[in-house]
């Protein structure tokens, strides 16, 4: 007999299909209203930018490397909707002939992605309106999304799911509980993180039903896919985090020592980590998701792979 209704796969996306329509948003109307940002407040909370480990800057040092973060935050959610819009195009085509709830839920996804693409290139534009010339964002997006797309899908999957979890806890964790940060800098995040739960659910299902399909040793190969895509990540901070700090450096206007600049370039990628890895691949619900599809031996060899970049 059973004793408790657990919603069936359709149901689920039914669920994600309700709540598209309930949370959808527009740009200028809904997000920016003809705001600009404020320079003079934090954009990234210090729980992401982890500046106040940087003891040594001033409170206004400290603003502007966090303002700088957060600019190459909203650029890191670029590059990674773009792979992530072009992934759930691909698995939409399955669904044609088949579920038509799945269909629907799937191709809102790829929607949503489009636009936050568009909102997070507008973001850039912004905040280049406040801040010096001279800053870059060198990790280079279709590149990125192309060796995502030829992996395996259980893998994709795996880490678009880590994204769009690591996205909802920083909202709920350190965003939104912030009063100091930018009001328009906040709503941004607000709205984006709107969309993105039901995103998380999709992730789920999606990643779920494609383990189901695999055999061990196709689930074992997509496993060092998804290794080889997290080091590829972590490749893109290791190359993202010395440009924010030379450009810090230029623009703050005082001079550091050797030490302190090697500690502005450590402490940034230690936040990078942090805020694009570590954050998502220990996110309870993640954990939850991919233990429950891979032995206790293939968890110890994801553990042992991320090892170097989460210390």
């Amino acid at each position: 007999m059973q004793t408790a209704h657990l919603p069936l796969p359709s149901e689920r996306y039914a669920q994600c299909i309700e709540v598209s329509k309930r949370v959808r948003w527009d740009i200028d109307r809904d997000v920016i209203r003809g705001r600009r940002f404020d320079f003079s407040r934090k954009f990234l909370p210090d729980g992401l930018s982890q500046v106040g480990q940087l003891e040594f800057l001033t409170e206004a040092q400290r603003r502007l490397l966090g303002q700088i973060q957060g600019r190459t935050y909203a650029n890191m959610f670029s590059l990674a909707e773009r792979f992530i819009g072009a992934k759930m195009l691909e698995l939409g085509a399955e669904q044609w002939l088949g579920d038509q709830l799945a269909l629907e839920a799937l191709v809102r996804f790829s929607d949503d992605e489009i636009k936050h693409q568009a909102l997070f290139r507008q973001i850039d534009a912004m905040i280049a309106e406040g801040m010096p010339a001279g800053y870059r964002f060198l990790p280079p997006a279709n590149d990125f999304a192309q060796l995502v797309l030829e992996k395996s899908t259980w893998a994709a999957l795996a880490l678009t799911c880590h994204i769009e979890l690591f996205t909802q806890a920083h909202y709920r964790r350190s965003i939104e509980p912030d009063a100091e940060l930018s009001e328009l800098f906040k709503d941004v995040f607000l709205f984006h993180w709107k969309e993105e739960s039901q995103h998380a659910t999709l992730d789920e299902l999606e990643w779920i039903r494609e383990d189901s399909k695999l055999t061990h040793e196709q689930r074992s190969r997509a496993i060092a896919d998804f290794i080889e895509l997290m080091r590829a990540l972590d490749g893109l901070l290791q190359l993202q985090a010395p440009a924010d700090v030379e450009y810090f450096l230029k623009v703050c206007g005082e001079r550091f020592t050797l030490a302190q600049a090697e500690a502005l370039e450590a402490g940034v990628l230690r936040a990078y980590r942090w805020q694009y890895i570590a954050s998502g691949v220990q996110d309870p619900r993640f954990i939850a998701i991919l233990t429950g599809m891979i032995t206790p031996g293939q968890s110890v060899r994801i553990g042992a792979a991320l090892a170097p970049i989460l210390a």
